[in-house]
């Protein structure tokens, strides 16, 4: 964590005093750890393994993030609903948050309740009280358990954004909204993002912006339209993905060079490895975003450790994790130390 930052204590102070890291995609995360299923993607490991979830949100401290966010994504009654664990809604959600407030509180960061996309929106009366109630139920606990602020992240319909923006209002919290862009280069309704963006600061959003979906390559020039088009504080959390514009998200990415893939042959989700960014092209995202004047970033499914620190090392940070920053002045064979390489220079020149 960054020490001075660390000093103030709400999210608009710490933006105020330079950027803000959030690390997400805890899905991801556990799923490729054997602890979460993959097509489900409900967060069941926060009952069955606390202390796995404990571990990843200091681990994502230790690394620059100055923000635990609760694992509470698709911890929604209608996800839960359709694999038949409604039951577990309240329990989940309630564990998540003590979880997250608790470490966040133990590390001097800031905790974060999350909302996202209940995949049951639709643009009619019905619908939208529906997703509206959801949306207030969760907010109960995230008021109950002492949040500091509330993601609400990957709409695709900027209107079920707003619905959750409404909700965390309402409770009166501080607000990060993030829209989820697909192949093409608008919400679901046909907004620009830019327009959503606005749209839902103009609403009452504390920060907007773009998450999941889009690689750093695909995200950044949307992120540069946003940036342009709202007053308030921009958010920008890609995947670590290397999209194109031809393959703009994560789903459309194809292999056609791999023959065993399961399924319809589609690398997304459980064969995205070969797209994988390194940790210099998530440093070259973050500094790029920051230049553009967006001040709230993170990495979302697929992130990883070292991720979140070559990000809060591009931003000029010092993490707990850059005691162990690459060095490869001491490597035997690749290294520049004379000493290490005198007695390996035979090694050295066939590698």
């Amino acid at each position: 964590m960054n020490e001075e930052l660390g000093t103030t204590t709400s999210l608009l102070d710490r933006l105020q005093a330079g950027p803000v890291i959030c690390a997400e995609g805890y899905l991801f995360e556990f799923e490729r750890r054997g602890y979460l299923q993959a097509g489900a993607y409900v967060p069941e490991v926060v009952l069955e393994h606390p202390d796995l979830v404990v571990a990843l949100h200091r681990e994502f401290v230790h690394a620059g993030s100055d923000v635990v966010e609760a694992f509470t994504y698709y911890a929604h009654r209608e996800k839960l609903r359709l694999i038949g664990k409604e039951h577990l809604i309240e329990p989940l959600n309630r564990e998540a948050l003590s979880i997250a407030v608790s470490v966040a509180r133990e590390t001097g960061t800031l905790a974060a309740g999350d909302l996202c996309n209940t995949n049951a929106f639709y643009p009619d009366a019905q619908t939208r009280r529906e997703v509206r109630a959801m949306f207030d139920e969760q907010m109960a606990w995230i008021v109950d358990a002492g949040m500091d602020y509330v993601v609400a992240e990957t709409f695709s319909y900027a209107e079920e954004a707003l619905l959750a923006l409404e909700a965390i209002k309402h409770a009166g919290l501080p607000a990060v909204v993030t829209l989820a862009i697909h192949r093409a280069p608008e919400t679901r309704e046909g907004w620009a993002p830019e327009e959503a963006c606005a749209r839902i600061a103009d609403a009452g959003a504390d920060v907007v912006g773009l998450n999941c979906i889009r690689g750093p390559r695909t995200m950044l020039p949307l992120i540069a339209r946003v940036r342009e088009s709202v007053d308030v504080h921009v958010a920008a959390l890609p995947v670590p993905y290397r999209t194109t514009e031809d393959e703009p998200s994560f789903q459309s990415l194809t292999d056609p060079g791999c023959e065993c893939l399961p399924g319809d042959g589609r690398p997304f989700p459980t064969a995205l490895d070969p797209f994988y960014c390194n940790r210099y092209e998530i440093a070259r995202f973050a500094r790029d975003a920051y230049g553009l004047g967006v001040r709230y970033l993170g990495v979302c499914c697929g992130a990883a450790s070292h991720f979140i620190r070559s990000m809060a090392e591009a931003l000029g940070r010092e993490t707990s994790a850059s005691r162990f920053s690459p060095d490869m002045s001491r490597h035997a064979f690749l290294g520049t130390d004379p000493q290490l390489r005198s007695h390996n220079q035979e090694y050295a020149r066939e590698l």
